[in-house]
Formats: structure tokens, C-alpha cells, sequence
């Protein structure tokens, strides 16, 4: 039987949401109206008539931006707020949501996951190259080496998608590695007016760079000699470096919307996208109210991977983005590799920071020394913002600049304009120690904020400061490693608090792929550097390599469901270091939790061999629906059938998720939760005993059985957890254990976050 083609499809974007709907200079705003498609009435020929003739009896002059026939039933318009209310009456309306405004979060990798060394694990097999890598960003860069087809394949069979033609791209920028590109702005342009096409491409050219920086992070050719001005130097590939990739450009200068993402969604299912993976994040927003959620939902229906990133509103409490549970949400990890730059004081004391400068070094003797805050007339001057450097006292000088407001390498180009020499960056308490190297404008590293601290006190107690900065390149074999970034966004959920997110960490920081050749690697305007290579970090980082990694595996296992690789991925992933200490959080400096790093970091050699999975079916997601209590309304939103929960008991904790979120009430409520998994054998026949881990004798856990026997593949065996809370916790109070299920070859491991509210 051939193997069908199957699309890993991801929107690698970060995500705040904010609504358009209430613009008050113009009284028409962008909705998405959700139709139930089965109450249509017989007299329409087609479903787009009915569409057409509901809108037109609320509004003469509207026209529908697009209509959506896969991920939802209905279509995209302008309305006034009196014509939202008037269509809301109508028969067969689910929904009218206003249109919301997303924005992005924003090499060595494949040896630190051990690719390098084990591709035998995953061979270059004619399924891998079936493999199609959907990625909804700002687009793609084509000329770039990451995308080169040689030794691939004819386009897989099952694939209907297009090359778009647009400003600067043609139907010929695209090949046997980049098989499809699309572009999307209606919606962007319905709200904001006409895209400028002197200062961006409308077609799927990407003018950003970060687009084609995910898309060949999960699966851009072997490039060999790779680096950034010689960092990292070394082979640039993607995780899955023989999966074809098919780009859909959603986002633009003022941002992604969530009409132009729904379609570009709808789109790629049509496009036979039978894997959809998404990195466009959700926000915080119910599932049924999220355009990324909802869409997802449907790409799941038909197998597809949705694979987002987790957000970087870390390392706040509650920070997450696209928590919903049929998608895979992806925290941030550093890599074993660093940039180090030393700052090197009068005093004779030195301080560690990092930097991707390349440029004329500084000269070789110690250069004055000043506090930004010392050489501004501004209340903010410390942040080195544009206009707030007086020219006078910094000229000749090297700058202390404090992080925080305006883009870190913005504040070196601030520095230079006023005629410094260099820039000290000093992280405040928001970031504490991450680093996150930059490719700046003047000679530049960035520092700690422990080590800012004693650098401000230096300036501030010698009378005739003076500093200079050591490059050192590119340093691996960096201890600890991975450490969670501070930048990544943490649990708990704050949708449904039984599900524990983030899924997993990947890593995110500091990462080298492909970029755009329309602007430098700083990205700001005054930069006329062009660079084949960048470096930059994000979750948005994080996410495609887990992307990447889940085509790995549907290569390898192709009926394997999107639970099915999920499970894999988190069962498998780890949580200490090789000594033994568990992976530490860079924001406090101590062990990281499960709502930091989930399940773990990701582990694709165990992966591709864990055992037992958790699985789920698409009524086991209507079911979690149910037990939501949501209408039948908002479930049709997204099953888009007709249908209402039936007359049974539905709970949150019967989900046969791969880790456990067990939530107490510090005074009265119940003291006892029981939850039901299932377990199915994708290895050999084998028993498995169950081993328990808690930091808290507060709760007493048991499972029942102890002991599961596996005779055959894709045998289910369920069993129960009961947690007993036999003490009182502080409100707000949380502890984490772990359950493993081995037969002494495989480990099968899940979280469990215990809170008390």
C-alpha cells in the first residue's frame, strides 16, 4: 500500500490577541461569522448562496472577505455594530466574533537533540520525504540554501497546493523542498487598508526573516559552512531535513490577523495538509472563542500535528498561549552552546556576557565608561531610548545601557548615533541572568543583572571609569544545559486548570537558521548587513523544532495519531541532567517545574521508541468538550456538526492526557481526585510497573493496578490514580510529583502538578 503524503503544518508565531472590532474612525470592523452548515435551508443551491443571502439581509453594501470551508463553516466581513446584531438574529448564526490582531514570538541543534549521531534511527526513507511541513508566518524566503531540493523526490502525489505569484515571487521560486507558498491579507487589509508594497512583498516572499528562520529550523536542507559572521559555525539543517515544507504568509508589518489565519488554515487542509501543525499562538482566550484553536481543532480531525509556541511572557505566572489540549504547546530551553564576551573593568574585575558583534574591534586600551542614566536629561534615559542620549557625554565613550522597553539591539544603534564607541547591556529583574546574544551594530555584549549591579557600583564609586569588552566567539559544551528561558511563558492553565501546560521545552534560544536577504540580522531599518544565516530566540524557536521532530516521527510510524506523537514526545522527555540535578529554571537560578518545562525537554531517539503512548480520538476531545459544559452552539463552533452532549457523566479528568493537573481547594472541598488513562502498547509485548514520585506528603497517591501486561501491539490497558490530600496547603501553594510506568527498556513518564486555591 503507498504511503500517503501527510503535512506537519505549524503557525510559528507568538501571540497576543487584541480586538480590532471597536475602531472608532471607521464604523465598519472586520468578524468572523460561524454558520451551522446543516440548518441550511433546501431552497440554496450551495452553501456559499446561503451565506450570501444571510449577509445581505443585515447590510446592501457588505461583501465577505472569504469564506472558510474546512476549519469552520462560514466566511469573514466588514460590519457596523448595529448589522453584527441584526445577523446574530439571523437562522443558523453560531457565532459573530470580531476580527483579532496576533503577533510573532519571537546549527548545533540536531547534535545537542542527538540526531547527528543516530539518524540511522530515523532513515532517509521514501515516507520521510512524503512528510509536508506547513509553516504560517511571514512568509519565505526562497533563494536560501536551507531550501535547496537536491536528492529529494518528485512533489509528493497527494500534494494540491500552489505557488502563488506575487510582488517579487513566482511560481518558479518554489521546488521539490519548498513544494507550496501561499500569501494571506484580506483581512490585514480590510482593517489597516492597502499593503504598501514599497516597504513589504504581498506574495509568500518573506521580508521579515522569521518565516523562513521556523520554516528551515523544522526541516531546511543540509547547508554545510553555515554561521552568523562566523558564530556557530558549522552544518545548518532542519530536524527533518528530508520533509517538504509549503509556507503561508499570514503575517505582515502591522501584524497577523485572525481572518487571514483561519483561511490560510482552511487553505492548507484543502491543500491535502493532513498533518497541521500550528505555531501561531492562540492566546488566553476560551476555545471556542480562538480562531488558532478552533482551527486546530479541525487539523486534528483529519490527523494533522499542531505544534504552537508556548508565548514569551515568561517567567510570569499563568503566561501561556494555545492551551488547548489538541495542541502541542512548546516552552523554551537554551543550548549547550554560548557567544561569551567579556566586559573587563578598570578595577581589574571581569564579568561574562554574550554577544554575535563582528565588526572593527575596540582598541586595545581601557575607553571611558558611563551610566546611560548619567548622560540623558530623560526620566528613562537609562534604557538608552531613541533622542534620549545627550551626544556630548557620550562620545568616545562606552555606554551602560539597562534592558527593557525598545529592542535591545535598537539601544546599540542609539548609543552609535550619539557617538559611542560601545554598549554594556545590563538586564534588570524582569530577565535576572538570561543571555540572549545579539549580532549588534557597535561592539556590544550583554550581561546578568547580578553583574549589571556590580558594574553600576563601579561606575558609580571611581571617579574616572573605564572599561573595555573581550570577544571570545563561539563557545560549546556549555554546563548546565538545557536551562529553561526565562522568556518562556509558564503554567498553570489558565483555561482549564486540570490540563498541564506547557507540554514540553525545546530549544529556543540563540538558534541558527535560515533568514531573509531583504533586511540585516537586527532587523532595524538603519542595518545594510545581509546575512544568508541569523541567530535569534523565541519560542517561536522552540516550536518548529518540535514540529520538525513530530515529521520524524510520522515518517517513522506512520499510523500514528497526533495524540499518539505527542505522548511520545512528552513520555520520553527528561527532566534531570546527566548527574542526576533537575534542569534549572535561568529566571530563579533553581530547579524548574513542571510549569516551566512541562513534560520535559524533548528527546527524539526515545522518542521514536516509547513503549506506550496515550492516545486520543477525536470523541475523546468532544467528550472534554462536554465536560467543559459547553453549549451545544460552542461545540458545533468546532466539530461543525449538529449535535449535544449526551445524557452521561463527562469529567475533565477521565482525558487521556499524558500528564496529571490535580487541583485542591486549601479550605473545605473535596480532598480526593481520581483520574482514569489508558495506555496502548506501540512496542513489544511486555509488563510495565508503576513507580511514584511526590515533593509533598500532603498528598497520598495510588494507582490501581500496579502492574500492567501488554500481549500484543495496540493493546489498551487502563488504570487509576486516586490523590488523597491529607493536609491543609497555603492558597496558591503548588508541588509537582511523577508516575513511570518501565518494563526496564522503555520509561514511560508523566508530570503531575498538584495546586491549592
Amino acid at each position: 500500500m503507498m504511503f500517503n503524503p501527510y503535512l506537519v503544518f505549524f503557525i510559528l508565531l507568538g501571540l497576543t490577541q487584541v480586538s480590532m472590532a471597536n475602531v472608532e474612525e471607521n464604523p465598519k470592523s472586520t468578524y468572523i461569522i460561524r454558520m451551522a452548515k446543516y440548518q441550511m435551508p433546501a431552497v440554496f443551491e450551495h452553501h456559499t448562496r446561503w451565506y450570501d443571502s444571510s449577509l445581505k439581509s443585515v447590510s446592501g453594501s457588505a461583501e465577505m472577505l472569504y469564506t472558510y470551508n474546512n476549519v469552520v463553516h462560514g466566511y469573514s466581513t466588514k460590519l457596523t455594530a448595529q448589522e453584527v446584531e441584526a445577523l446574530k438574529a439571523q437562522p443558523g448564526v453560531l457565532s459573530v466574533w470580531p476580527e483579532l490582531k496576533y503577533e510573532l514570538h519571537t546549527t548545533r541543534t540536531p547534535e545537542f537533540l542527538g540526531l547527528g549521531k543516530s539518524d540511522s534511527i530515523y532513515p532517509e526513507s521514501d515516507s520521510g520525504s512524503d512528510v509536508i511541513i506547513g509553516v504560517l508566518d511571514t512568509g519565505v524566503w526562497p533563494e536560501s540554501k536551507s531550501f535547496d531540493d537536491t536528492g529529494l523526490g518528485p512533489v509528493p502525489s497527494g500534494w494540491k497546493g500552489a505557488c502563488e505569484t506575487g510582488t517579487n515571487f513566482s511560481a518558479s521560486n518554489c521546488n521539490r523542498k519548498l513544494i507550496g507558498a501561499r500569501f494571506f491579507s484580506k483581512g490585514y487589509e480590510a482593517t489597516l487598508g492597502p499593503i504598501d508594497t514599497s516597504r513589504e512583498s504581498k506574495s509568500p516572499r518573506d521580508d521579515d526573516g522569521h518565516g523562513t528562520h521556523t520554516a528551515s529550523t523544522a526541516a531546511g536542507s543540509v547547508v554545510e559552512g553555515a554561521s552568523l559572521f562566523g558564530y556557530a559555525q558549522g552544518s545548518a539543517r532542519g530536524m527533518a531535513t528530508r520533509a517538504r515544507i509549503a509556507a503561508y504568509k499570514v503575517c505582515w508589518v502591522g501584524g497577523c490577523f485572525s481572518s487571514d489565519i483561519l483561511k490560510a488554515i482552511d487553505q492548507a487542509v484543502e491543500d491535502n495538509v493532513n498533518v497541521l501543525s500550528m505555531s501561531l499562538g492562540g492566546g488566553m482566550s476560551d476555545y471556542y472563542r480562538d480562531s488558532v484553536a478552533v482551527g486546530a481543532f479541525a487539523a486534528m480531525e483529519k490527523g494533522i500535528f499542531v505544534s504552537c509556541s508556548a508565548g514569551n511572557a515568561g517567567p510570569s505566572s499563568f503566561s501561556l498561549s494555545n492551551l488547548a489540549p489538541w495542541i502541542t504547546t512548546v516552552g523554551a530551553g537554551t543550548l549547550d552552546r554560548d557567544f561569551p564576551a567579556y566586559v573587563s573593568l578598570g578595577n581589574g574585575k571581569n564579568f561574562s556576557g554574550v554577544s554575535l558583534y563582528k565588526g572593527n574591534t575596540l582598541p586595545g586600551t581601557l575607553l571611558p565608561f558611563i551610566y546611560a542614566a548619567n548622560a540623558s536629561n530623560a526620566t528613562n534615559g537609562n534604557l538608552c531610548m531613541m533622542g534620549t542620549l545627550i551626544p556630548e557625554k557620550v562620545a568616545g565613550k562606552i555606554v551602560l545601557c539597562d534592558r527593557g522597553v525598545n529592542a535591545r539591539v535598537q539601544k546599540g544603534s542609539v548609543v552609535k548615533a550619539a557617538g559611542g564607541l560601545g554598549m554594556v547591556l545590563a538586564n534588570t529583574a524582569a530577565n535576572g541572568e538570561e543571555l540572549v546574544a545579539d549580532a549588534h551594530l557597535l561592539p556590544a555584549t550583554s550581561v546578568g543583572q547580578k553583574s549589571g549591579d556590580d558594574i553600576k557600583k563601579y561606575l558609580s564609586s571611581d571617579p574616572k571609569p573605564s572599561v573595555t569588552i573581550l570577544f571570545e566567539g563561539t563557545k560549546v559544551g556549555v554546563q548546565p544545559s538545557p536551562v529553561v528561558a526565562a522568556f518562556s511563558s509558564r503554567g498553570p492553565n489558565s483555561i482549564t486548570p486540570e490540563i498541564l501546560k506547557p507540554d514540553i521545552i525545546a530549544p529556543g534560544v540563540n538558534i541558527l537558521a535560515g533568514w531573509s536577504g531583504a533586511l540585516g540580522p537586527t532587523g532595524l531599518p538603519i542595518d545594510d548587513r545581509r546575512v544568508p544565516f541569523n541567530i535569534i530566540s523565541g519560542t517561536s524557536m522552540s516550536c518548529p523544532h518540535v514540529s520538525g521532530l513530530a515529521a520524524l516521527l510520522k515518517g517513522a510510524h506512520p499510523d500514528w495519531s497526533p495524540a499518539a506523537i505527542r505522548s511520545a514526545l512528552m513520555t520520553t522527555a527528561y527532566t534531570v541532567y546527566k548527574n542526576g540535578r533537575n534542569i534549572l529554571d535561568i529566571a530563579t537560578g533553581k530547579p524548574s517545574t513542571p510549569f516551566d518545562h512541562g513534560a520535559g525537554h524533548v528527546d527524539p531517539i526515545a522518542a521514536h521508541d516509547p513503549g506506550l503512548v496515550y492516545d486520543l480520538t477525536v470523541d475523546d476531545y468532544v467528550n472534554f468538550l462536554c465536560a467543559l459544559n459547553y453549549t451545544d452552539d460552542q461545540i458545533s463552533g468546532l466539530t461543525r456538526k449538529e449535535g449535544s452532549c449526551k445524557a452521561k457523566k463527562y469529567s475533565v479528568t477521565d482525558f487521556n492526557y499524558p500528564s496529571f493537573a490535580v487541583n485542591f481547594q486549601s479550605t473545605g472541598g473535596s480532598t480526593v481526585a481520581k483520574y482514569t488513562r489508558t495506555l496502548t502498547n506501540v512496542g513489544p509485548a511486555g509488563t510495565y510497573k508503576v513507580s511514584l514520585k511526590s515533593e509533598t506528603q500532603m498528598v497520598k497517591v495510588s494507582v490501581v493496578p500496579e502492574t500492567l501486561t501488554f500481549s500484543q501491539r495496540n493493546e489498551k490497558k487502563s488504570y487509576t490514580v486516586t490523590f488523597n490530600a491529607v493536609g491543609a496547603m497555603k492558597p496558591n501553594s503548588n508541588s509537582f510529583g511523577h508516575i513511570e510506568w518501565s518494563d526496564g527498556k522503555h520509561t514511560v513518564g508523566s508530570p503531575i502538578a498538584f495546586s491549592w486555591s
